[in-house]
């Protein structure tokens, strides 16, 4: 899986580098300014932390030791789960506070209906993630009863002992 990780972040880093160098090549300045204000505009913090976390922290999965340390794996999965979150970010916030109009630039900050909708989602996917347990356990019936005692064709159940003695 963390050779995955990493050919995945690989992948991403490509397609942020392409990206700049499709809107330059096009000579069209507007999708140029579109791409060089996620970096360098007043949103570059969340497009630094997206490209950090999506395409510096997969590449130390190239050192052996680190792919099978399993607390730092569970750290770089976290790390590559929140930069797939600020892209989600970027993609949205830096395209709603720069409209076409400069006049409608603002910076974008959230209401009390942004952030409870944001809580919402919490909210809802750990009410799903518990009803999918209750619902299909996170471990086979058949699994369980294959390691039972019970299941070993040579466990011998106690003999009852007779009342008389």
């Amino acid at each position: 899986m963390n050779k995955i990780i990493l050919v995945t972040g690989s992948m991403v880093g490509y397609s942020y580098i392409m990206e700049f160098f499709i809107a330059w090549y096009s000579g069209n300045i507007y999708e140029a300014f579109t791409f060089i204000n996620r970096a360098m505009g007043p949103y570059a913090w969340a497009y630094w932390i997206m490209f950090s976390c999506n395409v510096f922290v997969p590449q130390l999965l190239w050192s052996k030791r680190i792919r099978r340390s399993v607390p730092i794996m569970f750290i770089i999965a976290i790390l590559v789960n929140v930069g797939m979150w600020f892209e989600r970010f970027v993609i949205t916030v830096t395209s709603l506070a720069r409209d076409f109009l400069p006049a409608a630039w603002d910076y974008y900050s959230p209401t009390i209906w942004d952030i409870l909708t944001f809580l919402g989602s919490f909210g809802l996917f750990f009410t799903l993630f518990l009803l999918f347990l209750r619902f299909l356990p996170m471990f086979a019936i058949s699994e369980i009863k294959g390691v039972m005692p019970q299941a070993d064709p040579h466990h011998h159940a106690p003999a009852q002992e007779s009342a008389d003695g």
